[in-house]
């Protein structure tokens, strides 16, 4: 390619990106719960035409123990198209992927055969630690100027805060914690922008402590995990204002900004309230010249037996969905949200933000359901739809099933095994049906648990565009 041609995988508007190719290649993090072997990038054949759909037909094993892959991204996206920071240079080739136990950050590059990644650089977790401050590395997004890594540690074994690192386009050195100002923000998660309005949006879950040993009921009861949301000016890297969803609403975790870059809302899922166990979706927003943000979906906890249910779960005699995951078309129509505790992968038109309507509904496993999947209907499936990745046109939905070590092994005691699912999407009226040639899970997977898919050449959580 030339260098000066720009990557034939960006698109200069979120319309442009819903009319490209299918993807043939999905990248799964693949991690072993142990830590007694290497974690992996399991690559996965997702060409209908192919003979070998469905199958995993690419690894790459990590160089050391105990990272826990968990969340990564690509180098580069769309975005690199921005006109106040473009990179129309940069290649959509090298996979970001860090370790969120172990502090590693992995580049990976898929060029010279895409079913093989190879491993070309390993940055220790005392660079991250030395030139940013931070520690378990958790969400990657590539922006106009660099890559943005966000941490939910600080270094040198302090708990926190957490925050964002920046990472070189083309070095993948790291150049420095990305706050020039945090303000009050000290637990962090996830962050995304509004490009064309240079604004930040962060999450919040826990320090390191609040998570790496499970989910800590006293803390959840205390009403300790993160439960607002920050808002930056992206430029300047200032803390702007804190909107608090009120803390009764623990866990805001996923962020999903319109990709329209002429609309300034988003929507956030929080996992759990603490007073019925329900999960809810939000609406982020301008009102006025201040944030605000909307609850606009309620998704009740479900009646169960407690001799059904976990430890943790027991004294309530229900099943909390835990919304762990969301994820949002790239026309801005679709709102995926995945309940990993019920097993239910939900879909909303979210046409009028403020007013979604659920159009589909499909159960994979769950707490108590364990509903099997059509091509395998004996096997009671474990975990839930925990990761959820859209395509760029909107037509596949692709789901794994772990959320995080510790926490899958609170939830499903039992174990929780693996799997990826697939589902086809009627664009026109909304509707998820399961794909039954799609099912890689168990031995496919080499006996690691799996969590988040990324597609390749892009896909609904990956990019940000400049243009309408």
């Amino acid at each position: 390619m030339n260098r000066w041609t720009p990557d034939p995988t960006f698109y200069a508007s979120p319309r442009d990106a819903v009319q490209a190719p299918a993807e043939k290649l999905a990248y799964v993090a693949a991690f072993d719960r142990a830590a007694q072997r290497p974690d992996a990038i399991a690559v996965v054949d997702v060409d209908p035409d192919s003979p070998r759909y469905g199958g995993v037909v690419g690894w790459t094993d990590l160089p050391h123990l105990g990272d826990e892959l968990h969340h990564f991204g690509w180098n580069a996206c769309s975005s690199a198209l921005c006109p106040t920071a473009a990179h129309p240079h940069v290649e959509r080739r090298y996979l970001i992927v860090p370790g969120l136990r172990s502090s590693r950050i992995y580049v990976l590059d898929t060029k010279a055969d895409p079913t093989r990644p190879e491993v070309v650089k390993v940055l220790q977790a005392e660079e991250l630690a030395k030139h940013a401050g931070y520690s378990r590395p958790h969400t990657v997004h590539c922006g106009p100027e660099g890559i943005y890594l966000s941490a939910l540690g600080g270094a040198d074994d302090r708990d926190g805060p957490g925050g964002i690192a920046l990472l070189d386009h083309t070095s993948f050195e790291v150049r420095g914690a990305w706050e020039a100002d945090r303000g009050p923000q000290f637990l962090a998660y996830d962050f995304w922008w509004h490009l064309t309005r240079d604004v930040m949006v962060t999450s919040e879950w826990g320090t390191p402590s609040m998570i790496e040993d499970g989910l800590v009921g006293e803390l959840l009861l205390g009403r300790k995990y993160g439960h607002a949301l920050h808002f930056w000016d992206l430029r300047r890297r200032r803390h702007v204002q804190t909107v608090d969803l009120g803390d009764q609403h623990q866990m805001p975790l996923e962020l999903r900004p319109a990709h329209d870059p002429t609309k300034t809302y988003g929507f956030v899922g929080v996992v759990i309230s603490v007073e019925d166990l329900s999960a809810s979706i939000w609406v982020w927003h301008r009102d006025g010249d201040r944030w605000a943000a909307t609850k606009v979906i309620t998704i009740p906890a479900e009646p169960a037996d407690p001799a059904l249910l976990p430890e943790l779960l027991k004294p309530f005699g229900a099943v909390p969905p835990l919304v762990t995951d969301i994820d949002l078309s790239v026309d801005d129509r679709f709102l995926y949200v995945s309940c990993w505790g019920t097993g239910e992968l939900k879909q909303y038109d979210v046409s009028d933000p403020f007013h979604p309507v659920e159009t589909g509904s499909v159960r994979l496993g769950g707490i108590v359901g364990r509903t099997p999947h059509p091509a395998a209907p004996t096997q009671r499936l474990a975990g839930g739809p925990q990761m959820v990745e859209v395509s760029r046109d909107g037509r596949r939905v692709y789901v794994t099933n772990s959320l995080y070590g510790a926490w899958d092994d609170q939830f499903y005691p039992d174990g929780v095994g693996a799997w990826q699912a697939k589902l086809d999407v009627d664009v026109t009226a909304g509707g998820l049906t399961l794909d039954h040639r799609f099912f890689p899970h168990g031995d496919d997977f080499r006996g690691l648990r799996v969590h988040q898919t990324r597609l390749q050449g892009g896909d609904a959580s990956s990019d940000s565009y400049c243009f309408p």
